[in-house]
C-alpha cells in the first residue's frame, strides 16, 4: 500500500499532530482530505495552503465517496459520527502512528526521540544536523522548526527522524505511540512521571519505556540520559541490543559521551562534547541551559551511531536556529522581554527557568504559568508547580476553563499554588483572567523584565496582548 496512490481521509485534521501528517502524506503524493469539529489556524490554514481539502463539522456524508483508508486522530472517540460510520462501512481504518508507520517510514531507519522532557527540541535538533550534513532525511516534529517551512519531510535518505511520545495512540488502540515507529534508534532523554488522565502510577509509565526499549532490535541503537536512571534499570533489563550509549552533561565514569566543557551565557552554550574519550572541540549553539546541553548530547549520540563524523555534527550544531515555544522571545517593548515556552511540568519548568537566568543574567524573572495539559489541571504536581515556580522572583498562576472538568478533590487549585509560593517568600497572584494578568504585568512590569510565560497552548493569545500592552505604553 506505501507504494500506491491512496484517497485517504483525516479525522481530527486540524490536529498538530494529525495535520502535519496530512501534509507529509500530500508530499508523498497522496491524495488527502479530512474534517475537525472545529475548523480553526494556524493548522486550517496551512492545510488551505497545501491544497488540502478540511470539511467543518462530523458528518457520515463528509466520508463520501469512499476513501481507501480513514485516519484516525488521537482525540477522536469511538462514538464519533464518522468514525462510526467508517466502522459500519467497513472503511480500512488506521491510527496516525499506524500511518506514520506504514505510509511514511516503511522501509527506513527511524530515529525515534522519547522521554518525559525534550523531545521536541532533540528531534528538531537532529533534523536540523542532518540536514546541513546532506543526508536528506524524513522527519515529523511536534513543533515548528526556525529556518523551516514545515515540521514534517519527506526526504530521499535513509532516515526518518520522529518525535516518539507515550500517550496512548487511539480509541482502538491504547498502547503508546512511540511502539508504532520501528525504532532503529532510540533516545530517552528522561523518564518521570506525567500524563496523569492515562497513567495510574509511574510503574504504568515505566511499562510503556520498557516496551519501547525491547521493540530496539539486536543491531539498533539506544542511547539515554545518564540521569534517567529508571530508564537504565529498564534498559539492563529488557535491551536487545548491546548498543546502549549513555549521555551526561557532566564527565562520569560510566558516561560514553558528555560535555568536557560547558558555559551558558547570553550568546548561548559554549561545550565540548566528548565521545568515547575523544573531543569534537569547542562549539556555540544558541541554545540555554544544562537541559539543552543534554539534549545536545543526546543528537550527538544519536546521529554519531547512525554515521555523521565529528565535523557534520560541529557545522550542523552551530548553525542550528531553534523551535519555537522554546524560551522563545517574542519581543521586548520598553525593555520588557515577553518570552514563550511550552513547559507544562514542573521539571521543565524548573529547568527553564535556570537556562532563563544564564540568557538573561541580572534581571528579574517573572513566571507566567497556564495549568492547561490534562496533568497540570490535577493536583498530582501542586507542590512541584510550587517549588519550580518559586524559582523566578515574581509569579502569577492563571486558571483554565477546562479545569472544571476535574474533580474538586483532584484539581489543581490556583489560589493554593500562589499561597505555597508567597510562603517560599517569592510574590505570586493568583489571577484568573487572561485581560487581568495583562493588566498586573503591565502595571508592575518594569524595563530589564523577563515574562516567562509558560503554558502548552495559546493562553488566550496572552503573547500578543502583552507585547501590545507594553509597547502602549511606551
Amino acid at each position: 500500500m506505501k507504494d500506491k496512490s491512496l484517497d485517504i481521509y483525516l479525522l481530527g485534521i486540524c490536529g498538530t499532530g494529525v495535520g502535519s501528517l496530512a501534509g507529509l502524506l500530500k508530499q508523498l503524493g497522496h491524495r488527502v482530505r479530512g474534517s475537525d469539529e472545529h475548523v480553526y489556524p494556524p493548522m486550517s490554514e496551512k492545510l488551505e495552503e497545501w491544497g488540502i481539502e478540511v470539511l467543518d463539522g462530523y458528518d457520515p456524508s463528509h466520508l463520501e465517496p469512499d476513501p481507501d483508508l480513514v485516519i484516525v486522530g488521537n482525540v477522536i472517540r469511538a462514538t464519533n459520527a464518522e468514525a462510526a460510520a467508517a466502522r459500519t462501512r467497513g472503511l480500512p481504518t488506521w491510527s496516525m502512528p499506524e500511518a506514520v508507520s506504514r505510509l511514511g517510514i516503511g522501509d527506513k531507519k527511524s530515529i525515534v526521540v522519547a522521554g518525559t522532557h525534550g523531545k521536541t527540541s532533540v528531534t528538531a535538533l537532529a533534523t536540523h544536523v542532518l540536514m546541513e550534513a546532506g543526508k536528506d532525511p524524513s522527519y515529523l516534529v511536534g513543533g515548528a522548526l526556525v529556518g523551516y517551512p514545515e515540521s514534517f519531510r519527506a526526504g530521499g535518505g535513509e532516515l526518518f527522524v520522529i518525535e516518539g511520545d507515550e500517550y496512548d495512540t487511539a480509541y482502538f488502540d491504547k498502547g503508546p505511540k512511540f511502539l508504532h515507529y520501528q525504532p532503529h534508534t532510540a533516545i530517552i532523554t528522561s523518564l518521570e512521571f506525567d500524563h496523569a488522565d492515562i497513567f495510574d502510577s509511574i510503574v504504568a509509565v515505566e511499562r510503556s519505556f520498557a516496551a519501547l526499549v525491547g521493540k530496539v532490535p539486536s543491531g539498533g541503537n539506544l542511547i539515554i540520559w545518564h540521569g534517567a536512571h529508571r530508564a537504565r534499570r529498564l534498559v539492563e533489563r529488557h535491551a536487545r541490543t548491546s548498543n546502549i550509549l549513555v549521555y551526561s552533561e557532566t564527565p562520569q565514569a560510566d558516561a560514553d559521551l558528555f560535555m568536557g566543557a560547558l558555559r551558558s551565557g547570553p550568546e548561548g552554550l559554549v561545550c565540548e562534547p566528548v565521545l568515547h574519550g575523544e573531543s569534537l572541540g569547542t562549539i556555540q549553539i544558541p541554545l540555554w541551559g544544562d537541559m539543552n546541553a543534554a539534549n545536545v548530547l543526546a543528537v550527538v549520540g544519536a546521529l554519531s551511531v547512525n554515521g555523521l563524523d565529528a565535523e557534520q555534527l560541529r557545522q550542523g550544531l552551530a548553525t542550528y536556529r531553534g523551535v519555537r515555544r522554546r524560551l522563545e522571545l517574542r519581543g521586548e517593548p520598553r525593555g520588557i522581554a515577553v518570552v514563550d515556552d511550552f513547559g507544562h511540568h514542573p521539571t521543565a519548568i524548573e529547568m527553564t527557568i535556570a537556562a532563563a537566568r544564564t540568557r538573561w543574567p541580572g534581571r528579574r524573572l517573572w513566571s507566567v504559568f497556564e495549568p492547561r495539559s490534562a496533568t497540570s489541571r490535577r493536583n498530582v504536581f501542586q507542590d512541584a508547580f510550587a517549588k519550580a515556580l518559586a524559582h523566578a522572583d515574581r509569579v502569577v498562576i492563571a486558571s483554565h476553563e477546562r479545569l472544571g472538568e476535574i474533580p474538586l478533590n483532584e484539581r489543581f487549585n490556583p489560589e493554593a499554588v500562589a499561597r505555597n509560593i508567597n510562603e517560599r517568600g517569592v510574590i505570586a497572584d493568583a489571577v484568573g483572567e487572561v485581560d487581568a494578568i495583562v493588566e498586573l504585568v503591565g502595571k508592575t512590569a518594569k524595563r530589564g523584565d523577563v515574562i516567562l510565560v509558560f503554558s502548552n497552548g495559546a493562553f488566550g493569545g496572552l503573547h500578543g496582548k502583552l507585547l501590545e500592552r507594553l509597547g502602549n505604553e511606551a
